[in-house]
């Protein structure tokens, strides 16, 4: 798609439509400063490449935005566009409020063990979705974690990340560089265990795990054993597992690491665990709520309006010591009461570059190794061309009956993985699914389903029930404290099932619910997602099951989303934490 020039036109160091409004950070690769879409009038983070910077940086740049795009996370700051041109390159992102760990500990010192693990879990999750998708951090550290006033930490910087497996030079932040760094400089996965490990001991201790110069951190690193003794004694194996110096001894993978994790953590604190953390967080970050990016933005009036509907927020969030923060805390729940509004900003542009040329821009999707052009939305939504199901079993048959619209308005808050694409049933139903699948109706007495994928573990599928006993099943067992269930266990006492676990999302008008449940049929040799969204309105269920290799459950997440956001209203549903909901379900709905 070619977009007018005047649409992108750069001046000096600034991305025209793009208002700056304060510097966040500058170093010799270049800065980072906080601006205001024009359009939308939302807050963005744009880093600016130095004047100087040369095809290799460039290509970092472009590297960068790939990697973010891929590795979707509610736990990692969102790309929204890459831009160049022959001034230079700048990487629009999600502008994410908060202080970053670095500061915190710098300010508070140690942060108690509840809160150590809160940042340890985050992060790991964090991880996880980029090592799902190849991608390899290799500069995990207090710097790049950032704390918003809601206490749950994102990371915002994947500036020198790269495929697994690949050798890289030994780059990295020597306080948290793991052994094999030091010697064979290959990033693996592991590598960013070691690393996050690393922060967890000077999150819980107030100090990193080694000391000294260059030479003995390397010394340290390579040989001495980890500092288990910095931890309280039930967190102990964690640290040893986690910086074990042989990769092979460490967790099988940041997923795993987060189980072991999860147990250590209810074993010694209690089920509430993560729940106090968080709020220890909130509320030293809180604390420092002068300090976010966008208090200087708030205080002049930029966010006028929201400041009624946000204040207080963090200071809810932090508890107890919000009475001692005073206009500090009321300036955060400001910043956090704006910023949750917001969440997602445009995701028909997440993932996509403009790359300038012959005075005319192509937008292209980030989301791979090799990019192609393809158009965009200008808007905060994106025009998808759905595919028809296909009837027969060849992917080179006709649509059949179900002939797509010629578009569909994809919601902000999905973004198409790659390999994925918007299905048109035979039902008259849009449905994200694997990308080149067979679409295939299965109709009977009492239900009918709409299966779109190659097999029982590439699928999403749509399930609607029919005979008033499975209608009555599916309330039981997706609503069970619904009126609907509560009618129908009146007349059936053993009505439904019980889904493995469940979560429902928000809104009234229309009822969803998330649960995991064992799958039918065979399942892979590694690590797979199960889970299922059922949504209720009128009184009947419908729900929509997905199930993948964990390493493609970006699909499961954009298919629950954009199901959901076709059911639910804006008025009635909070479509931004249903997507973030969403996301980390289908993270945890993890099966051997």
């Amino acid at each position: 798609m070619i977009v007018p020039w005047e649409e992108y036109e750069m001046s000096g160091w600034r991305i025209a439509g793009y208002t700056e409004l304060r510097e966040l950070g500058a170093g010799a690769q270049g800065r980072v400063v906080l601006a205001r879409d024009d359009a939308s009038g939302h807050p963005v983070a744009v880093k600016y490449l130095a004047a100087d910077a040369g095809a290799d940086d460039r290509e970092r740049l472009r590297h960068e935005a790939q990697m973010l795009a891929r590795a979707e996370s509610p736990h990692i700051a969102r790309p929204y566009r890459l831009v160049e041109s022959d001034a230079g390159a700048a990487l629009v992102m999600e502008a994410v409020d908060g202080v970053s760990l670095k500061t915190l500990l710098a300010e508070h010192g140690a942060l108690g063990p509840e809160a150590a693990l809160s940042v340890l879990k985050g992060s790991l999750l964090g991880l996880a979705a980029a090592h799902a998708v190849g991608v390899v951090h290799r500069d995990f550290k207090p710097a790049n974690i950032v704390v918003p006033a809601d206490g749950r930490s994102r990371l915002v910087d994947f500036g020198i990340a790269v495929p697994a497996g690949r050798a890289t030079g030994g780059a990295g932040t020597p306080a948290y560089m793991a052994p094999e760094q030091w010697t064979r400089h290959q990033a693996t996965p592991a590598t960013d265990v070691y690393a996050a490990t690393c922060v967890f001991v000077e999150c819980a201790s107030g100090a990193r795990p080694f000391g000294g110069d260059l030479a003995e951190l390397r010394a340290a690193h390579l040989t001495a054993p980890a500092p288990v003794e910095r931890v309280p004694a039930p967190l102990r194996p964690l640290v040893a597992t986690g910086m074990a110096k042989d990769p092979a001894d460490r967790p099988a993978g940041t997923a795993a690491f987060v189980d072991e994790l999860e147990h250590a953590a209810r074993a010694a604190y209690g089920d509430d665990w993560e729940q106090r953390g968080v709020r220890a967080l909130a509320g030293a970050s809180a604390a420092l709520a002068a300090l976010f990016p966008l208090a200087a933005w708030l205080a002049g009036g930029g966010a006028a309006g929201a400041a009624g509907a946000g204040a207080g927020a963090a200071g809810a969030g932090a508890g107890a010591g919000a009475a001692a923060l005073g206009k500090t805390a009321a300036a955060a729940g400001t910043a956090k009461g704006f910023m949750g509004g917001i969440a997602g900003i445009a995701a028909a542009t997440v993932g996509t570059a403009a790359v300038v040329g012959a005075g005319a821009v192509i937008v292209v999707r980030a989301g791979g190794d090799d990019p192609k052009p393809r158009s965009v939305s200008a808007s905060p939504v994106a025009l998808v061309k759905p595919v028809g199901c296909r009837t027969g079993e060849s992917p080179s048959e006709p649509a059949g009956s179900s002939t797509p619209p010629a578009t569909v308005r994809l919601p902000r808050h999905v973004t198409l993985p790659a390999g994925t694409a918007v299905y048109y049933t035979q039902d008259k139903q849009l449905v994200v699914g694997p990308a080149g699948a067979r679409c295939e109706k299965f109709q009977g007495a009492a239900n009918s389903s709409v299966n779109i994928g190659p097999d029982s573990m590439h699928m999403v599928s749509v399930f609607n029930v029919a005979s008033y006993g499975s209608i009555m099943d599916a309330q039981c067992a997706y609503f069970p404290d619904s009126p609907e269930a509560a009618k129908a266990r009146r007349e059936r006492p053993d009505c439904g099932w019980r889904p493995r676990t469940s979560e429902k999302l928000p809104g009234t008008k229309v009822r969803a619910t998330l649960t995991t449940e064992p799958p039918n049929g065979t399942t892979p040799g590694g690590p797979f997602t199960s889970a299922t969204l059922a949504t209720m309105a009128g009184g009947l269920p419908v729900s929509l099951t997905c199930a993948m290799p964990y390493d493609r459950r970006n699909v499961c997440v954009a298919a629950f989303t954009h199901w959901y956001a076709q059911a639910a209203t804006p008025a009635d549903a909070d479509l931004d934490t249903a997507a973030r909901q969403i996301a980390a379900f289908v993270a945890r709905a993890r099966y051997a």
